[in-house]
């Protein structure tokens, strides 16, 4: 972080964002972990559980666009709380469903919910800091989505061990109603925040005369007329489904090629999350390096695109790897790329478009990306139950890995197609 004279409240902000983002990341995450033994509780099917998954995210990408609308018009703090209160309701009602359905519908409301967090938390980095600090703040509050994926698999096998299924969605679901309390007491506007002095205040909005259109309100239509929106709406449609692949699938790919036991905490899961954390915080803190050292703040962020796109591409060499280790080592590039992607991807957003309209365009890409992640464990969950029945479901797992690995470079392209129509238009304008 750059030292400075001013304050350094909007670390404290920062701070409150990576521990919603590393609840929600729990929450969601916990059914993946319990999943071999709800399989037999409930007598789940792959196909049972790509369904859970795709009502999940659909419902995901509904809560974008409500979410997304309605933190640009009634504000971060009271949005966000929301957002936080339903998805905690949501993961402790998990405990009371005793039937596949019943998962289906407190699943979706959890998907709902948990979508505010991401449109709340990129446009409160927008409110809060300045072009050069805004990846790196997004690295460092996108990293909890790789804490609470390294939290999750030790936290929950121990639950489930020593209590049951059940208690490990209560004890996850209740965190979120303890951050509420500590959102509500500290968060406030720059503009309205005691603890904010005027060094803080004039640093934080150091760039405001350069986006000229920071207050003006764009209508939907013209948004998705705008190729600024097409970026982030590609960066998310080809490369959610990936992460949601591994967050849902990557427990159970460990257990029936490796027979990993997931009923004790796992250090093979545990290191390949924690790796995330280096590229989500890397992957900021690199752009943010170019910005400060000239680079101007949408080529910073094409190129840590470019380099991540290339770095996914080695899990489509998993398949020869027969050593656990080997993948864990694979796959943990791969899940850090991913995360340096997410991060630099969210932040465009802020460079490209006015700062009223951000959450409006996270929530219209966050929609689009979980629309594709709706389908895509429909197509996973077929794939492996096929292969099940044939008695090789690492097959299904070694196609799926080749379409992890192109997936990120043929998004990096169409955006490049893109921002090369921005420059054009800017320049003949």
């Amino acid at each position: 972080m750059e030292k400075n004279k001013t304050g350094n409240y909007r670390w404290v902000i920062c701070a409150l964002l990576f521990l919603a983002t590393t609840i929600n990341y729990i929450d969601r995450q916990v059914i993946g972990l319990l999943k071999p033994h709800l399989e037999k509780e409930f007598s789940w099917t792959e196909v049972d559980y790509g369904r859970i998954v795709m009502t999940f995210a659909l419902c995901y990408a509904v809560g974008y666009v409500v979410f997304g609308n309605l933190i640009d018009k009634i504000g971060t703090k009271i949005g966000y709380g929301v957002a936080v209160l339903l998805w905690s309701v949501a993961a402790v009602l998990h405990a009371v469903v005793r039937t596949t359905i019943g998962f289906g519908w407190v699943r979706g409301l959890l998907g709902l919910s948990e979508a505010g967090n991401f449109p709340a938390a990129v446009k409160t980095v927008t409110e809060w800091f300045p072009a050069k600090e805004r990846a790196l703040a997004t690295g460092i509050f996108n990293s909890g989505t790789s804490i609470g994926a390294v939290v999750a698999p030790l936290l929950v096998p121990w639950v489930l061990g020593a209590y049951g299924w059940q208690e490990a969605f209560v004890i996850t679901g209740a965190m979120g109603f303890v951050w509420l309390i500590f959102w509500w007491a500290l968060y406030e506007k720059p503009s309205r925040h005691k603890k904010v002095t005027v060094e803080e205040y004039r640093y934080i909005h150091q760039d405001s005369a350069v986006t000229a259109s920071a207050s003006e309100s764009i209508g939907w239509m013209r948004l998705l007329g705008m190729p600024q929106t097409w970026v982030f709406i590609v960066g998310k449609v080809f490369t959610d489904p990936i992460w949601w692949f591994f967050l849902f699938w990557l427990p159970s790919y460990f257990a029936s090629a490796f027979q990993l036991d997931l009923t004790k905490p796992s250090l093979h899961l545990a290191i390949i999350y924690s790796a995330t954390t280096i590229g989500s915080v890397g992957g900021g803190y690199f752009s943010s390096y170019l910005i400060k050292r000239g680079w101007t703040a949408v080529n910073a962020r094409r190129l840590a695109l470019s380099i991540v796109s290339v770095a996914v591409v080695p899990i489509i060499f998993a398949r020869y790897a027969t050593n656990i280790w080997v993948v864990v080592g694979i796959i943990s590039l791969v899940a850090a790329a991913h995360q340096a992607w997410s991060t630099n991807i969210f932040t465009i957003v802020s460079d490209l478009v006015p700062k009223r309209s951000v959450s409006t365009v996270v929530g219209i890409g966050g929609m689009s990306g979980s629309l594709g992640a709706t389908f895509f464990p429909l197509f996973v969950g077929w794939l492996l139950e096929h292969y099940k029945q044939l008695g090789d479901i690492s097959a299904g797992y070694n196609i799926l890995f080749v379409i992890c690995g192109c997936a990120y470079f043929f998004a990096w392209i169409i955006i490049e197609i893109l921002v090369r129509s921005i420059k054009s238009k800017a320049r003949n304008d």
